[in-house]
């Protein structure tokens, strides 16, 4: 994924966190070169940046098959805001680890995670544990509108959110960022807005917000504001390079240039707008008027799988009726997954492709069963079109291998699966679904 986008036959040299090296091998070369060094396997292997996922909502995995076949607005009213109530740090914390225990497992080495309103502390001791790499935030709502068990002050929000912005941004040697993020604009008022922004500018951390997801959520806006959302978005700040929009949806074309001119990132989630039928992305439009694309899975209650490889194959597939067959081509979904990801994130000086002196986020993967087969069709046609998150052999996040032989190495899944469990009932009982 470098700017040749080249696929070379080499071996990778990792040095204090970082891709020292890409020493070519000459035909029938072994392994000499690696004496003295420790040796990760990966012979007829193939290794991949790692993938980027710029919206997810770890807070929610234990929502998982509680929350199916709704609108989005009684998804949220009627399922996700009493679970959310009901969450405790220890559920915040187990939800945390299941979650990004199946990102890693996935290949997904780096997100942008929008929490609940509470518990934010927890959440990042469990990616501090895990050793993904994460940008994260507490969620903000404070508008009148906002459901009552997750309703704060504007001054207890943005208090909260600026000590746990001193507490956790730039962790575990950079791995660990922080990000201010407002729910969506019909939960916020304009003065927390605006002072995110201004937090944003001042901490050099990000806004993760939601975006033109629907067309109740763009309605609720223009009433209370006069303005299209984006609009209104620009009007308090959440615009540029520093703010992530999930969905994105329903956008015109006005809106489109409005999001290129700004560098605004947008991040496409089509499990997530497919599932609750809030429609398809424009997303060759968008790329085509240069705007700044990634893709996340959004939560497991609106998807149900936090699977990189299942958003980049149904990100393809999804414009095709639209558009034409040669709409969004494999090589352009999978520099969404990487690279487009960096960018929305800020990072693409230190992740994304496989390049000398980047952080080595990197994903091994075995494209040798029958589903990614013959082995002389195009790489990376196989690796959007036909591999899995099973494929995944080994993950590297910051030069430290997380999985290897498709184990998780940092945190025992079946304690995981254990304490998830437990909480997961506690929590549907407590919010009576």
């Amino acid at each position: 994924m470098d700017a040749k986008r080249r696929i070379v036959d080499a071996d990778l040299v990792v040095e204090d966190g970082r891709i020292a090296a890409i020493e070519r091998r000459e035909k029938g070369e072994g392994r000499g070169k690696a004496r003295g060094r420790d040796v990760l396997d990966c012979t007829g292997l193939v290794i991949i940046p790692g993938l980027v996922q710029a919206h997810v909502h770890l807070c929610q995995t234990l929502f998982r098959g509680l929350a199916d076949d709704l609108a989005l607005e009684d998804w949220l009213a009627k399922r996700i805001w009493p679970l959310e109530a009901a969450h405790t740090e220890e559920s915040v914390y187990w939800s945390a680890m299941l979650g990004a225990a199946e990102l890693l497992l996935g290949g997904t080495t780096a997100i942008l995670d929008m929490e609940t309103v509470r518990h934010t502390d927890a959440a990042f001791r469990a990616l501090e544990t895990i050793g993904i790499r994460a940008t994260a935030g507490k969620c903000l709502m404070d508008a009148q509108s906002s459901p009552a068990g997750l309703r704060e002050t504007t001054d207890r929000a943005l208090a909260e959110a600026t000590d746990l912005c001193a507490r956790w941004h730039g962790r575990a040697n950079g791995r660990l960022r922080w990000c201010f993020a407002p729910r969506f604009a019909p939960s916020c008022t304009g003065i927390l807005l605006r002072s995110v922004s201004d937090l944003a500018e001042r901490t050099g951390t990000m806004v993760h917000t939601h975006a033109a997801e629907t067309p109740v959520e763009l309605e609720l806006v223009k009433r209370e504001t006069g303005l299209d959302e984006l609009a209104y978005l620009d009007s308090v700040g959440i615009a540029g390079e520093r703010a992530a929009l999930a969905h994105c949806v329903w956008v015109d074309a006005d809106g489109i240039r409005r999001l290129a001119r700004q560098r605004t990132g947008v991040v496409h989630c089509p499990s997530s707008n497919l599932k609750l039928g809030s429609g398809i992305a424009p997303v060759p439009e968008m790329l085509a008027a240069g705007c700044r694309v990634a893709i996340g899975a959004d939560g497991a209650p609106c998807n149900n799988r936090l699977d990189a490889f299942a958003e980049m194959r149904l990100a393809a597939l999804i414009q095709k009726p639209r558009l034409g067959p040669e709409a969004l081509p494999a090589a352009q979904v999978l520099e969404l997954a990487t690279l487009g990801g960096a960018r929305v994130l800020g990072l693409e000086r230190e992740i994304g492709s496989v390049e000398r002196g980047k952080r080595a986020d990197l994903v091994v993967l075995d494209l040798s069963g029958p589903h990614a087969q013959p082995d002389g069709a195009d790489l990376v046609s196989r690796i959007v079109y036909s591999a899995r998150a099973a494929d995944v052999r080994h993950v590297i996040v910051d030069g430290r291998v997380v999985v290897r032989d498709g184990r998780l190495r940092t945190a025992k899944v079946e304690e995981i699966r254990r304490e998830a469990n437990a909480h997961a009932v506690r929590l549907s009982r407590t919010a009576g679904i």
